[in-house]
């Protein structure tokens, strides 16, 4: 092959990581794609998420037809070699990963592009954090500086309504009675050929003992091409945008989806832009088509959260992944690892992580308010929980979760990403769901046969690190609680006891 040619990720998919403009590949570049069953061996993923992948990749080459030379190969440098040959130009964007950028970096020939398929370049971003003494990076300055740059959600100088913050109108518990919201349908795609011999190869290789995955495979439930993304993205806004907000927050035993966009995975794979997206929503609200709270909400996640976690991962650097300011090094329990919600009575934990075991996915809250705050009560290391939350969602990838996990759930970081831990009681689930009701445990007990692991696991924390707390004006009202628990004894007493296993 003669260069020069253009190496895509398989989370480089839309046709952002192909666009000419802002140093990209020449326009008509022959392109590589190479698929490593290294990348399987080395992780034991999820197996919707391998599945998901993998689909989206050859998906990609069937588009591009015979402008792409794919490869299977064991590992990128074997592949690379054999798809472009000794002395060939090649180029690729900035990969999403620190091990895939030294890897690139480390190649003779290869010219690393900007990045694509996020809104703001990092040295803006850094030029941002070091005019703030690069510490206390708050999420909602940044969000501010985004939508003024941008454009987004505002009127002139101002943010459209006057307020830069809607979240107050998007905390709303779910509604009583019912058991699903009532929302139309999210997108879901069709399977292909493609999916069928990406399915079969999966079963070939755990057969042959050559990868294992965790968790169960198919339907395939999210995009894995730009078309069907496109369809994502135009069915959500036009059917459950407006109802997003109010009940983001909340969680519903026989809805798992509620309003939410099911959009991460295709954003994280490059096939949605976060542009069109943040677009297309607030073109829905001007048109009068859904609310500012739910419309705000949205942007905020996308423009706001996303973008910030993966400034952050970047901007903090490496030694970012070896953070561990509580000094939790509990390790994982075999019925986290192999997503046995059967094991576990709790029902908030066995409902979520069942979740996880069927589809690869639940929404943020259960992520941060029931998964994290598990992990984090129970003291486990942040670097495994951060690997499990990587390999088992098939949003997850290690820039989306490096901070979402050290920073935001675990609070390894000591707080340079968020003011304080994020765990709660059995109250906080009672209040926010319907998970408590048929419970063997009750949220409003500490001690005895129905003590509640949540509510136990949260003084159990708060008292671990009572001094931390007491120090942090965002929870020293929980440090100074535990002087009015007569009941602390017995309740650290049963915490030891159950140790590891499942609650």
């Amino acid at each position: 092959m003669t260069g020069p040619v253009h190496w895509l990720f398989g989370d480089q998919l839309g046709p952002a990581f192909l666009a000419p403009g802002d140093g990209g590949p020449h326009r008509d570049a022959p392109v590589v794609m190479i698929e490593s069953r290294a990348v399987f061996r080395r992780r034991r993923f999820h197996r919707a998420k391998a599945h998901l992948v993998l689909s989206a990749m050859r998906h990609r080459a069937a588009e591009l037809g015979e402008r792409v030379t794919y490869v299977r190969a064991d590992t990128y440098r074997e592949g690379l070699a054999k798809a472009a040959g000794e002395g060939t130009e090649v180029t690729v964007r900035h990969p999403t990963s620190r091990a895939a950028l030294g890897l690139v970096r480390s190649l003779a020939g290869v010219t690393v592009r900007p990045p694509a398929g996020f809104l703001v370049p990092t040295t803006d971003f850094a030029a941002w954090a070091d005019g703030r003494g690069g510490e206390k990076l708050r999420q909602e300055a940044f969000y501010r500086w985004v939508r003024r740059t941008h454009d987004l959600l505002m009127d002139g100088d101002e943010p459209a309504g006057g307020r830069w913050n809607l979240d107050r109108d998007n905390r709303e518990p779910p509604p009583r009675g019912g058991a699903r919201l009532g929302e139309p349908a999210p997108y879901r795609p069709r399977e292909s050929a493609i999916d069928e011999e990406v399915r079969r190869d999966l079963d070939r290789w755990e057969r042959d003992g050559d990868v294992s995955f965790v968790g169960r495979d198919g339907p395939r439930l999210f995009p894995a091409t730009r078309r069907e993304a496109l369809s994502a993205l135009r069915r959500f806004v036009a059917h459950r945008l407006a109802d997003f907000g109010p009940y983001e927050d909340a969680m519903l035993h026989d809805d798992p989806v509620m309003s939410h966009s099911l959009l991460s995975s295709s954003l994280n794979l490059g096939l949605l832009d976060p542009a069109e997206c943040v677009a297309a929503a607030e073109s829905a609200w001007r048109a009068g088509a859904a609310p500012l709270n739910s419309v705000e909400g949205f942007v905020r996640q996308i423009a706001g959260w996303r973008e910030y976690v993966w400034q952050l991962y970047w901007y903090f650097g490496e030694e970012y992944r070896h953070a561990n300011h509580l000094r939790h090094t509990g390790e994982l329990p075999g019925w986290w690892n192999e997503l046995d919600a059967d094991a576990v009575t709790a029902r908030c934990l066995s409902t979520v992580l069942a979740q996880v075991r069927d589809t690869g996915w639940t929404h943020h809250i259960p992520r941060l308010m029931v998964l994290g705050s598990h992990a984090l009560q129970r003291g486990w290391d942040p670097a495994a929980v951060t690997d499990w939350f990587h390999r088992c969602f098939v949003d997850g990838y290690d820039w989306v979760m490096l901070p979402n996990v050290v920073g935001m759930s675990q609070y390894a970081d000591g707080g340079r990403m968020t003011t304080k831990p994020y765990t709660s009681g059995g109250a906080y689930i009672h209040r926010m769901s319907d998970l408590c009701g048929p419970c063997a445990y009750r949220p409003d007990r500490r001690t005895g046969e129905e003590a509640c692991p949540v509510t136990a696991g949260y003084w159990s924390f708060v008292h671990r690190h009572r001094g931390l707390l007491a120090r942090n004006p965002r929870t020293s009202q929980a440090a100074r609680g535990l002087e009015r628990l007569g009941d602390l004894d017995e309740l650290l007493r049963a915490e030891r006891a159950r140790g590891t296993a499942a609650p």
